[in-house]
């Protein structure tokens, strides 16, 4: 990875694999040590075995990093340090100099290879169905502790500060008014941007209600889609809550298997939610891949994680939440009110599909609201064209103010 410097605290960033760390990489999966089969024929126990085993054999015999370096590397990347921590960011501008900044925030497991799929769709709509009027200048940072970007060496890297950050960022690339977006970690990041109403922000879009597990039992109940939202997030919280237990209670503990096994490292990050896993294991057990979670997509994104080493300092951002929520509620106040106008779409394969109704008791009033006919909790890197479609729709009303 090599830096070039610049005068302005803003260096080119080019990215630059040593043969020797993908060397270790392949040998440290040749020797893995593998657990015996799953006692059950769903994911209950977990991931499974066979889906793992693939992708372990995909990762050593056919994967190809260097293409996907080679892909991050045919677009502009920089480094700038904000706040103490050198923040990783691929910068794209439109050919259409009237396009609307857009700030665009990955999650966990991501990356900004995540993201990557709607670059084009969103900077250059004319070559994907759009118009020249629907155009974006596209900022996709790296969390401060994931990929790229540097790791946080003190507390207090939640979302608040994150949100400071990227309003830095945002304006030291010249940007007097822009829009951002997020899902997962990025939708508690784009929350935190909303409340703060930094100048220039003329809006927001988010597709999880990233804080609905603190106020579950506020949330409407009654209607048939109310009760199927509240259903999910009560098995989220009680059957697919692991990785985020730990993530948020012992992120130092899990980190020394995450920087240690890269087998471990994959079964830790497809064991997120059940959509997506059962979207990405078909992709290896059925080579039948939904969208863009293809076998290569799916590996490059946790090979992102293992040559970069962020397992733990990525989980810490989840330890800096919990006591976040923890806090808010002891307070008993609420939040301060989101000051801009607030686009949300419910993508059906999210972790909770949240219904308008759950979306404007968080968000009275919301600019936009829709229901998408497709998508899940990653839905830009699964279906890169609806959410497109979704990011015009949604920051329409916001480009004349």
């Amino acid at each position: 990875m090599k830096n070039l410097t610049s005068d302005n605290g803003i260096h080119a960033f080019r990215l630059d694999t040593p043969e020797e760390s993908l060397t270790d990489l392949r040998g440290r999966i040749s020797a893995t040590r593998w657990p015996t089969k799953e006692l059950v024929t769903d994911r209950s126990q977990g991931v499974q075995l066979e889906t793992v085993r693939e992708l372990a054999r995909y990762w050593v015999d056919d994967h190809d990093w260097r293409a996907f370096e080679a892909k991050l590397n045919a677009l502009p990347q920089y480094m700038t340090e904000i706040d103490g921590v050198d923040v990783h960011f691929v910068h794209v501008r439109s050919k259409h100099e009237d396009a609307l900044p857009l700030i665009m925030t990955h999650g966990w497991p991501g990356s900004v290879a995540e993201l990557l799929g709607v670059v084009g769709p969103l900077t250059d709509p004319t070559a994907h169905g759009g118009r020249a009027e629907d155009a974006f200048h596209l900022v996709l940072p790296s969390l401060p502790g994931y990929g790229f970007s540097g790791e946080p060496t003190e507390l207090g890297w939640e979302n608040g500060r994150i949100a400071r950050a990227w309003a830095e960022l945002m304006s030291r690339l010249g940007y007097p008014r822009y829009v951002a977006q997020g899902g997962d970690v990025g939708a508690a990041v784009t929350d935190a941007l909303g409340r703060q109403a930094p100048d220039g922000l003329l809006g927001i879009h988010v597709s999880l209600l990233a804080g609905a597990i603190g106020i579950k039992d506020m949330l409407p109940n009654e209607s048939k889609e109310e009760q199927v939202a509240h259903d999910a997030l009560e098995t989220f919280t009680t059957d697919g809550f692991g990785y985020f237990l730990e993530q948020s209670t012992r992120p130092q503990t899990i980190g020394y298997s995450l920087l240690d096994s890269p087998v471990g490292l994959a079964a830790w990050m497809l064991d997120h939610d059940t959509d997506s896993y059962y979207k990405m294991a078909s992709a290896f057990v059925d080579d039948d891949p939904v969208g863009g979670l293809t076998r290569d997509t799916v590996v490059d994104n946790i090979t992102l994680y293992w040559l970069t080493g962020t397992g733990a300092s990525s989980a810490r951002w989840y330890w800096e939440f919990g006591r976040f929520l923890a806090a808010a509620t002891a307070s008993g106040q609420p939040p301060p009110p989101v000051r801009v106008p607030v686009g949300f779409t419910t993508f059906p394969g999210e972790i909770w599909a949240s219904p308008r109704s759950w979306v404007e008791t968080v968000y009275p009033d919301p600019a936009y609201f829709n229901e998408a006919d497709r998508g899940g909790h990653f839905a830009a890197w699964e279906e890169p064209d609806v959410f497109a479609a979704e990011m015009r729709a949604a920051f329409a009303p916001m480009r004349a103010a």
